[in-house]
């Protein structure tokens, strides 16, 4: 806001002289009410984050742990946001490669398979939030989160998923299964390296997508 101010010291019959002031009270205000909103908001909003278990170093001569083959599902990722699934493992030293089979990140894609697979821990977990939310069952939310972790703990005959991602894969790619996993509540998940067999079936199914 500019404020006109007269000189009251000329002489008689001079024009007096004029000088302008700027009043910066209100901009002081604005810039305190910007600086209190922008605190505030700070120091509410939290950082959206994906929290992931990596698996832990193993010891020297600590064997391995074997993972049941009719349990397991490898997922592989490819570029040009292409995914592809087979069961069991894949050793061509032991008998003929699998197929890939081809998928997508679609609710009738790669979902559809892993809740079909996954349908009896799915529904437990289901059917105890439905519970908590009509009101059946009154459990603190931290309560429910333990029974769902006691649900895919004690879970024995759910899939165990093996994701795999070849060169050139989007980071994105990589969210996106980890959040199929959350969706259809698998218990058992981790992220490998893709083995020179499935390189070798992945450059097979390639050529047959094409």
């Amino acid at each position: 806001m500019a404020e006109i101010i007269q000189n009251e010291g000329g002489k008689k019959g001079r024009p007096k002289k004029h000088s302008s002031h700027i009043d910066m009270t209100p901009m002081v205000d604005l810039a305190c009410l910007l600086l209190t909103f922008f605190m505030l908001t700070t120091a509410f909003s939290k950082p959206k984050v994906m929290s992931i278990v990596l698996p832990e170093k193993p010891k020297p001569n600590e064997r391995s742990t074997e993972i049941p083959k009719d349990r397991t599902i490898n997922i592989v990722l490819d570029a040009g946001d292409k995914i592809y699934w087979y069961d069991g493992i894949a050793n061509a030293q032991k008998g003929p490669l699998p197929t890939l089979t081809p998928s997508d990140y679609s609710k009738d894609g790669i979902r559809k398979m892993l809740l079909k697979r996954n349908r009896d821990v799915f529904k437990k977990i289901d059917d105890l939030n439905q519970a908590v939310i009509t009101g059946k069952i009154v459990m603190p939310k931290d309560t429910l989160n333990r029974r769902i972790v006691d649900i895919k703990r004690d879970d024995k005959i759910g899939p165990i998923v093996l994701i795999k991602a070849a060169e050139k894969v989007k980071y994105g790619n990589m969210v996106d299964i980890l959040d199929e996993m959350a969706i259809c509540n698998v218990a058992h998940y981790a992220i490998v390296d893709i083995s020179p067999d499935e390189k070798t079936m992945l450059e097979t199914a390639r050529k047959a997508n094409q």
